[in-house]
This record gives structure tokens, sequence and C-alpha cells, in this order.
């Protein structure tokens, strides 16, 4: 078996006479931009330029002579964009390791520590010294009255959707994007999984704080619904126009949802099934009806007691 029929297969519950394996897959999936160079040495490898990845977190792409080294099945979609230096800005991470950044997310000094800006102008995200990721400190929702037609300019001041890694900020056009996954098909006969993100319980809590999300599912149900309606209208746009350029060239479409805490789920199984089963099952089938893809959500944190409901919704695998 190819890497990409490896994967397809497992996901398929079909044997495939060893495991598919994952490493940076997805950035969550990957590693400390700090550790990287160490994993290299230990490995014998010769040195070479740590790339951030994802800036918030601080992750490193990972080289392909790391990924045949552990015989990697997969392959992040972004890993075909934003090549060329244009794209990347020296810096130096919490350690002293020297490291290029995306130049859309460089940081600017604050003090003893470090700040992320947008280009409206207000401080996302900052990094006191000693720390080793980005916390987020801007809510554009947080405290006013909302307006629900305003959520894509809202995101433009939101850490995780202005700050991300490639293809980011690049702004690429349609046949820009659907060209960069085409290339990056005929290089690997890795599963290309394609990051679209889709999420809702995390963007509301990007836009309205976490606390104050939690309190409008918990308290204020109605208006939890109009917002997380529009956020699926906008996230059904997106997926027609993100899967009309690079379907053909991926193999899984990961969404994105942080649904679990440290010990259990951040919201009852009623709660999820009254807000965001239905959406996500609208959002999957629609993934499964422009491509030919396999739908993975990315969840951080404890949610066994929600498997058999995503399960219900359509999903096929989850990170």
């Amino acid at each position: 078996m190819t890497s990409r029929e490896r994967v397809l297969a497992a996901i398929n519950h079909k044997e495939t006479g060893q495991v598919a394996v994952d490493l940076s897959g997805h950035r969550s999936s990957g590693m400390s931009a700090i550790v990287y160079p160490k994993l290299r040495a230990a490995l014998g490898l010769e040195p070479r330029p740590v790339y951030v990845y994802d800036p918030i977190q601080q992750l490193s792409i990972i080289d392909n002579d790391v990924l045949d080294r552990f015989g990697i099945d997969t392959i992040e979609m972004g890993r075909g964009f934003c090549l060329d230096d244009e794209w990347w800005a020296d810096w130096t991470l919490p350690d002293g390791t020297p490291c290029k950044m995306p130049v859309w997310a460089l940081p600017e000094r604050d003090g003893a520590g470090w700040r992320l800006r947008s280009k409206q102008g207000p401080v996302l995200a900052r990094m006191p010294e000693g720390a080793l990721h980005f916390d987020q400190i801007h809510w554009p929702f947080f405290g006013v009255e909302e307006d629900l037609t305003k959520i894509p300019e809202a995101l433009e001041s939101s850490m995780w959707s202005v700050f991300g890694s490639p293809p980011g900020a690049a702004k690429l056009n349609a046949a820009e994007r659907a060209d960069g996954a085409k290339q990056l098909r005929k290089r690997t006969n890795r599963a290309i999984i394609g990051l679209f993100g889709g999420n809702l319980l995390e963007l509301g809590q990007m836009l309205y704080r976490m606390d104050e999300f939690l309190v409008m599912l918990a308290g204020e149900p109605a208006r939890a619904h109009r917002f997380l309606d529009a956020l699926v209208e906008m996230h059904l746009q997106n997926l027609e126009t993100f899967l009309g350029a690079v379907g053909p060239y991926i193999d899984v479409i990961l969404f994105g949802d942080d649904l679990g805490a440290q010990n259990c789920p951040q919201i009852s199984p009623r709660m999820y099934k009254e807000f965001f089963q239905p959406r996500h099952k609208m959002m999957w089938a629609r993934a499964k009806e422009l491509a030919d893809v396999k739908v993975m959500l990315h969840c951080c944190g404890a949610v066994r007691p929600l498997l058999p409901l995503l399960i219900e919704a359509g999903l096929d695998a989850i990170n």
C-alpha cells in the first residue's frame, strides 16, 4: 500500500498490514519549534532552518527527511504553499534558537515579552517573557452588541484566524489555491489533509470570550442559535469555495472544534445535540457531496462521551 491507500483503508475500517502514522498532518500533531532541532540532532540529520508553521503555538514544519525516517503517512495541504523566501522573516525563539516566522505573523517587542497586532490596530495576542506560546487578549464581540452580518470582519480581529499557518494570509485566489494543492499531490503519495476549520463552539469562544459564550449557550439559547446559524451559513459558503478549488487534490478535510476540557467535555451531550450536532451534520454531509473526502475533526480535550454523537453526525476520524 502507498501511504495514501493505507490511511484511507484505515478510515474505511480495512486491514492495512501496518498502522497508519501521522506526524504534523495537523498543527496539533506537530512539534514544538524549540524541540525540532534537537530531534534532528538526535537522529544524526543535518541542521536545517526552523520554519515556524504555527506562529501562535510556535510549532515547526517537519522536513521530509524526518517524515521519511518515521514512515509518516500524512501531510498537511499547507505544505504546498508559501515555499518562497518572501513569505518568511528571521525571528528568534524564546530559547534563543533562530527561526523563520511567517511575514504576516511577525511578533513585535512588548516590554520583556512579545505581541501580535492586527492590521486594524488592536493587539490581539501576547507572549510574556519565559512563555512558549501566545495567548489571545482581544475578543471582537466581548461586551458589545454583536452584528451577525459582520462575523467575517470580526474574524479579522481574532488571533486564531489572522495569524494562521500557510497558506494563511497569502490570500490566494481559487486558481492559485488549486494549483498549490495539485502540485503537492504530484510530489507525494502521502494522504493529504486539507485544514478547513468550520469551528462552532470554538469560534463563539474566540469572538465572545470563553466564559461569555458558555453563559450564552446556557442562559440565552435563542441568541446562541442565531449566532450559530449565521456562522454555519458563512462556513457553508466557504466550504463551496475551498473544496471547489482543492477538493480533487486532498483526501481528508479537517474541521476544528475544541469541545473538551481536561477531564470531560466542556458541554453536556444534551447541549452538543441541541446546538452543534445538527450543524456538524449539515457541514460534514455537504463536504462529502462536494468532494470525495473523508471528514476529520481536530478536537482537543476529553470528549469520549460525545464520540457516539459525533459519529452519528457523519465523522470519519478524530484528531
